[in-house]
């Protein structure tokens, strides 16, 4: 049988009768959804990195559910319903590609000419300046969400920054910029300060994130490739120690590097 969205939206409300629906859904709250929601945008990013597609279109599945959990609570509420979410997200996406609706309708798709990518990034800064400007943003950084992940936010922050001219021109001065708060992290390491290690050991973060981001390079997927390959390095690891009928508390320092090693040379193959 084939369901549409419609009969998503029908669930999700059988789900919250205050009668006879499931105790779990009744009790959730925008807020308590949120952990929920981080999760499984997460399992969705993990689900297209394994190139699985079954696998994506469930995680998929799961984050859509999320979207009309927040959507019937909200209702429930009077504030807003799906429709609503539908009708603001038409109506931000028409007015941010206006080099494919030019005149922000759905039915002008394709009459526009042909813009270029310096074009089309010059415009849609324009554009995200204009609706800063209409929720009375102050600065260009207003926008930018306190709950995203480190990584990811350091990387936006920076990109706006580079919007308006503050950047380096090439990624050497960020190499030297790397080199100078590493003598910073060894000098706050030196001095014993642990606050002043933090300080400097998120200054050096940030300065890697700057390095992603003249790559092209998104910092996120680049540390969970990092992890990834760490994990199956040290699963190899594992699996070599136990096959010499040894544990892992048992081997020494020595050992562990010859064997990570073998381990490299064995994940590559």
């Amino acid at each position: 049988m084939t369901y549409q969205i419609e009969d998503l939206l029908h669930l999700m409300s059988e789900l919250r009768h205050p009668d006879y629906g499931c105790p779990w859904d009744k009790k959730q709250t925008l807020d308590s959804l949120v952990p929920c929601t981080i999760e499984e945008a997460y399992e969705v990013a993990e689900a297209i990195a394994g190139g699985d597609f079954d696998e994506i279109k469930q995680e998929l599945g799961d984050l859509l559910f999320q979207v009309v959990f927040y959507a019937q609570i909200a209702q429930e509420q009077a504030q807003f319903d799906f429709t609503d979410i539908t009708c603001v997200l038409v109506e931000k996406l028409l007015r941010r590609h206006p080099h494919v609706f030019p005149d922000g309708s759905l039915e002008s798709a394709g009459t526009a000419p042909v813009c270029d990518e310096q074009q089309l990034g010059k415009r849609w800064d324009e554009i995200k300046q204009l609706e800063r400007n209409a929720r009375n943003k102050e600065s260009i950084l207003d926008d930018i969400p306190q709950a995203l992940p480190a990584l990811s936010r350091a990387s936006k922050l920076q990109k706006r920054a580079a919007s308006v001219g503050f950047d380096w021109p090439a990624i050497g001065g960020v190499f030297k910029k790397l080199d100078e708060e590493k003598a910073e992290l060894e000098q706050a390491i030196k001095a014993g300060s642990k606050r002043a290690e933090e300080e400097e050991l998120g200054d050096l973060l940030f300065t890697c994130v700057n390095i992603a981001r003249h790559l092209g390079v998104d910092p996120e997927a680049a540390l969970r490739e990092a992890n990834h390959k760490f994990e199956r390095r040290f699963n190899n690891i594992e699996m070599s120690v136990k096959a010499a009928g040894d544990e892992l508390e048992n081997i020494s320092l020595e050992q562990f590097e010859s064997r990570w090693q073998e381990a490299k040379l064995n994940c590559e193959r």
